[in-house]
């Protein structure tokens, strides 16, 4: 895949990029492993400085890197600021919190004193430069939800972006080095995929995360654990979003909407399928559908737009895909299922939803990445659970249910990462965010995310100390 902007609303070509060759590549290998030996002995204090100067800078930047992201990806221009304004917030919310959260701990000496220590101290220190190897869905977002916490430890980063945003992955690079951090500190690296393997495999990275694709997350696990070093992988997700009789209907079905589509139906962890009790189930559907119809689809630089077009064409032939092989196989187009005539050019998509789902059709296990939502008529909240686990994903989900009864057999059973009750799922930074199952191992954001690049030292002091 070319390293190239390309306009999604558009098909066109706007600016390409070369890739880095070998010699340029070890040239920032060499300055991240150099910045990381000074980093890494700097003071909270001057991080913390560091990085509020950065979501400060950040702040100035929110209409221009908000149209860059969108001329990169497509999403709605009033999504792209509120993607920017988020990752200012989060970058304050480690700054504030870092020291806190990789403060020393102490255990109580009565309790280790049996190992001949007269006391011992658990610290946690920077493991080195991490490679994050980042997708196009949320461009600023998801590099920020790793290198805010990672910097903060003292770590450096070395990102190599999806190839079609290169100017955001170039944007965040420069916003570092505006705010003060060292050269080194935050690079990016225009490469292909195919550079990764050798340069996971070098002495000088310490770590790896990765936000993307199973197959994608598969190949970095693979090499990192032939290197045996650390990794983070967030990967694909089939979110369910449960509906139980006692929920507020209206508002669940207003949420759902939102939940579906958000960055143009392109999320990991967008509601994908609605499961839906059969006492509620007409009434929902009715409301969820109509909602979903009138949904503005168009230019995602006009504030109007509710639904921009998928990221590429390929995404929106993999859509297309299995949406026709549900229909071919029994289920039933409710609104949407085709492209919209009124927009030819760009990859644009209905927003679409499908009832009538079985276990045969594609769209029952896949990840549908773009604006089409499944229905299911469930029994009862067994029916839910049972469905809701039939997926080899579990990132998040969805439940909306005031029933303490439900809540309680919900949280427990339900395999993902996380359960929302009667609210969207959504990332904050003092949450742990990250999945079950092929959706990945480890976590993102809140005081396990920023741990997870540090190692865990244990001091242990004899008698006469």
């Amino acid at each position: 895949m070319a390293i190239a902007t390309v306009n999604p609303a558009t098909g066109e070509t706007l600016k390409t990029f070369d890739a880095l060759n070998a010699g340029e590549i070890e040239d920032h290998l060499v300055r991240a492993d150099q910045a990381f030996q000074e980093h890494r002995r700097t003071s909270f204090a001057h991080r913390r400085a560091l990085l509020h100067k950065a979501a400060e800078l950040l702040d100035g930047d929110q209409d221009d890197i908000a149209r860059t992201m969108t001329t990169e990806m497509g999403k709605p221009l009033a999504q792209a600021r509120a993607e920017a304004a988020k990752c200012a917030k989060t970058m304050r919310w480690y700054a504030d919190h870092a020291e806190e959260l990789l403060a020393d701990e102490h255990p109580d000496p009565a309790d280790v004193r049996d190992s001949g220590a007269a006391r011992a101290v658990v610290r946690y220190r920077p493991l080195g430069t991490v490679l994050a190897v980042m997708p196009w869905n949320f461009p600023l977002w998801q590099v920020v939800r790793f290198a805010a916490p990672a910097l903060m430890a003292g770590n450096t980063g070395l990102l190599k972006h999806a190839s079609n945003v290169p100017q955001t992955a170039l944007y965040l690079e420069e916003l570092f080095r505006r705010a003060g951090y060292p050269e080194g500190c935050f690079q990016t690296l225009l490469i292909g995929s195919g550079a990764v393997e050798d340069i996971l495999r070098d002495p000088r990275i310490a770590a790896a995360t990765l936000t993307g694709s199973e197959p994608a997350g598969r190949a970095v696990a693979s090499v990192a654990g032939d290197e045996v070093k650390k990794t983070v992988l967030e990967l694909g997700g089939s979110d369910p979003f449960i509906v139980l009789p006692s929920a507020d209907l209206d508002k669940a079905a207003r949420v759902a909407v939102t939940a579906r589509v958000q960055n143009n139906g392109q999320s990991c962890i967008a509601a994908k399928r609605f499961l839906v009790h059969d006492d509620i189930y007409d009434a929902f559907a009715r409301r969820f559908t109509d909602r979903m119809a009138a949904l503005t689809v168009g230019d995602p630089m006009d504030e109007g737009t509710d639904v921009g077009p998928l990221a590429s064409e390929q995404g929106r032939s993999d859509l297309e895909e299995l949406v026709d092989d549900a229909v071919h196989k029994g289920a039933t187009a409710l609104c949407g299922g085709r492209r919209p005539a009124q927009h030819p050019a760009g990859w644009f998509y209905e927003p679409t939803v499908l009832s009538d789902i079985t276990p045969g059709m594609r769209i029952h296990y896949e990840e549908a990445f773009g604006p089409v939502a499944t229905l299911y008529r469930v029994a009862d909240v067994d029916e839910a659970v049972r469905i809701a686990n039939d997926t080899p994903f579990g990132l998040s989900s969805n439940a909306w249910t005031r029933d303490p009864d439900e809540q309680a057999r919900l949280a427990r059973d339900v395999q993902a990462g996380g359960v929302f009750f009667n609210g969207m799922t959504a990332s904050h930074p003092g949450l742990p965010f990250g999945g079950a199952k092929r959706s990945g191992y480890g976590r993102e954001l809140s005081g396990h995310g920023i741990r997870e690049f540090c190692n865990m030292t244990t001091l242990w002091y004899g008698p006469e100390d």
